[in-house]
Formats: structure tokens, C-alpha cells, sequence
């Protein structure tokens, strides 16, 4: 955890709560519930719906999905603790925290240094523009010579990086951001153009903010919980637990209530 005075607060695993990366310490027992097995939990606040601060608490569906797995395996859940996007897996790989889960892609480069859990999320790049505008892009190519944001770290970056800079915008022309309210914040100011970052979350804020979806770039992107390598226990609890919340329609209920599907 970084020195930036954060409390770690106490909760026991129910459906419904707020959104996290999480730790889990102690290990898988003998048997039964609790028994000192739990899972502190950490995340990066600022990607709605999935994970945000409501009246000082944290919500979201990797919240209320997290605690609802969590309650079908043997560990209990602690609390959680808050990082920027970036610092989520050196936390995780530092023994901070012990299990990811905030909305965190699975990638080829990510899997080289953690684990990850079965997906849960499906999901896609959306590009945003200010509602108001007149600029209404359609590909990857309109988007040439306009300042774009991304949150740090994230796969939004990644599509910058790889897609854009270099071939499409100067380097000078990309903005990264700690979270993604900054960098719709910037753009609602005019500071930059479009936003990269996950479809879903581009939705959330479509209906929130003077923002509006210009198109989607297909990614393919899953999410999964992030786990350190090698820690099998807590990766099968995991899969576990979310294949009981898929099956009860526990899931379902979630996602109704989170994106009204």
C-alpha cells in the first residue's frame, strides 16, 4: 500500500459493496468458512460502473461480482485497498494484495508477469468525443493530428500507443491521465479531442456526461481477476466461485443491475 493514508476498512463477503483489486492472505485450509482465510482487496476507483466512489465509498460491479464470488469460497473477505490503475500489479507482485479485480484485461504482456482467473467481462475500445462537438470521427484515421487521452496503464493506452502515436498523432499529441475522470474531464474542457477506453465504461459515462460514443475499435478484450503466478489455490477458489455466481444467476443479477443487460 502507498503512504497516502488510505484506511483499510473491514467487510464481510455479501453481494453488494464496492469496487476493488484485492489481497488475499492466509491460505486455503482445511475446510469450512473463514478460519483465518481472507481477502483484502484493492483497486483503481475512476472506471464506472465497474469500479467508482459513491458518497465516499466504493461500488461497482467488480465490487458487488468480487464479494458475491468471494462468499462462495472458503476465504472471507477483509476490505480493500486503492492504487492507481499502473500500480495495481507491482502491488499484487509486492504482496500488498494478492488478487486483481478492476476491470483488468487479460493480455499477453500482463500474463508474462501475473495470472489471471477464467474471464468474466467481455468487452471492447470505444472512442469519445464532447457531445457538442463537431468533430465526429469513425476509425482510427480521424482521430489523425487530434490531442487524444487514455488512462495510464490500460489497454485504452495500449491502442494509442500501438494504433496512433507514431502513425497517426505525434507523441506530443497523446495525454495520459491517473484515471479516466481526468481525461473526460480534459475533454469536456477542450483540452484534447477523444478519449480512448472500454466500451462499457464509454457508455457509463455517455449517460452521465456531455460526452457521447463516436465509434467502437474491436479488441476483443476479457477481463479476468488478476493473480500472482503460481498462486493456484486462490486462482481455482476464484474460478470457482464465479462459475457458482454464473450458474446461481447471481451474475445475471448483476449485470442487469450494473448495465441493464
Amino acid at each position: 500500500m502507498s503512504d497516502d493514508g488510505l484506511s483499510r476498512r473491514q467487510y464481510i463477503a455479501t453481494v453488494g459493496g464496492s469496487a476493488v483489486a484485492l489481497s488475499v492472505t492466509g491460505c486455503m485450509g482445511n475446510g469450512g468458512s473463514g478460519g483465518g482465510q481472507t481477502i483484502t482487496a484493492g483497486t483503481a476507483p475512476g472506471f464506472p460502473p465497474f469500479e467508482m466512489k459513491e458518497g465516499g465509498e466504493l461500488v461497482g460491479f467488480d465490487v458487488d461480482l468480487l464479494e458475491a464470488v468471494v462468499a462462495e469460497t472458503e476465504y472471507s473477505f477483509e476490505g480493500w485497498e486503492e492504487f492507481e490503475f499502473d500500480s495495481l500489479i507491482p502491488a499484487l507482485n509486492n504482496n500488498n494484495i494478492d488478487v486483481i479485480a478492476a476491470a483488468m484485461t487479460i493480455t499477453d504482456d500482463r500474463d508474462e508477469t501475473i495470472d489471471f482467473s477464467d474471464p468474466y467481462y467481455s468487452a471492447d475500445q470505444s472512442i469519445i468525443v464532447r457531445a457538442d462537438g463537431d468533430f465526429s470521427p469513425g476509425s482510427l484515421d480521424d482521430l489523425s493530428d487530434r490531442p487524444v487521452g487514455a488512462q495510464k496503464g490500460t489497454t485504452g493506452e495500449s491502442v494509442v500507443n500501438d494504433e496512433l502515436v507514431g502513425s497517426r498523432i505525434s507523441e506530443g499529441q497523446y495525454n495520459a491521465y491517473d484515471n479516466y475522470v481526468l481525461a473526460v474531464q480534459d475533454l469536456e474542457n477542450g483540452n484534447i479531442d477523444a478519449v480512448v477506453l472500454d466500451q462499457p465504461v464509454a457508455e457509463t459515462f455517455a449517460a452521465n456526461r456531455p460526452v457521447s460514443v463516436a465509434f467502437v475499435y474491436e479488441t476483443g478484450e476479457r477481463y479476468g481477476f488478476g493473480i500472482r503466478q503460481g498462486d493456484s489455490d486462490r486462482q481455482s477458489a476464484l474460478n470457482s466461485g464465479l462459475s457458482t455466481v454464473r450458474e446461481n444467476g447471481t451474475y445475471q443479477d448483476l449485470t442487469q443491475t450494473w448495465f441493464g443487460e
